[in-house]
């Protein structure tokens, strides 16, 4: 049975985000690992192209972001909507929670593109926005391989001015990130493997690019709504013109 560390509510709410260490680990995290490679291998064929992003459509390695892992698969859907993950999503959301999205990320060596600054709420158009993202990291992650960066405290500076962006998989990044409060403020989280962060729908946060020749940087995400909000219409709308976009592009 999860039970929230003390205090963790209080400090998600003063920073906008928290670092689980261990959250994932020994016997579970194997699993877990295996799962993740038997997923890749088995599953990753038989999904649509608009759930599957690679840097580079014609190398099979240069896989970047799958999305909805828990629609394709019973284990990952298990994974996804019982258990730890959903459980540490209430506590954090102070009540019922729905179940959105589960990801792989990853960064491949050499190629891995930098993730622009933003706000996941600017994507999930909440009213009100209370969401959280979860990013386990598969693998050890740093500032060479790209590792997240979060802004201390920008949850409670409301929504910044966000444009779109030609990176694959975050088509939206905020215009002039950053400015002075998020300069001073910006801070990196270096993790190991079975480490988990959380944050807000409105934390600022960015990762730069795969910098090394030869680690990559794999890591899955899960995305929670609180039961409270309601997705504004124009959301379903804006995916489907994304993925005409994309696929006009020849990038899916």
């Amino acid at each position: 049975m999860f039970e929230s560390p003390p205090d963790l509510l209080r400090f998600f709410l003063a920073d906008g985000y928290a670092m689980l260490p261990g959250f994932c680990c020994g016997s579970e995290l194997s699993e877990l690992l295996q799962n993740v490679d038997r997923f890749i291998h088995d599953v990753v064929p038989t999904m649509p192209p608009e759930a599957v992003f690679y840097e580079d459509r014609t190398d099979q390695g240069s896989l970047k972001q799958l999305q909805q892992m828990g629609s394709f698969d019973p284990w990952f859907h298990e994974m996804f909507s019982a258990g730890s993950f959903r459980m540490l999503a209430e506590a954090l959301l102070v009540g019922p929670v729905v179940p959105k999205n589960m990801q792989y990320f990853n960064k491949p060596p050499g190629v891995g593109q930098p993730t622009p600054p933003h706000q996941d709420g600017y994507y999930f158009m909440l009213d009100p926005c209370e969401a959280v993202t979860m990013w386990l990291a598969l693998e050890p992650v740093d500032e060479e391989n790209g590792c997240v960066r979060y802004v201390r405290g920008s949850h409670r500076l409301g929504m910044r001015e966000h444009q779109r962006t030609r990176t694959l998989g975050f088509s939206q990044g905020i215009v002039d990130y950053p400015n002075e409060f998020e300069l001073a403020n910006e801070v990196a989280f270096p993790a190991q493997p079975g480490d988990l962060l959380v944050h807000d729908a409105m934390t600022i946060h960015r990762a730069d690019g795969n910098r090394s020749l030869v680690r990559s940087r794999r890591a899955l995400g899960f995305i929670y709504y609180s039961e409270r909000c309601r997705e504004d219409p124009r959301h379903k709308a804006y995916q489907r013109r994304l993925a005409e976009e994309m696929r006009s592009l020849g990038k899916i």
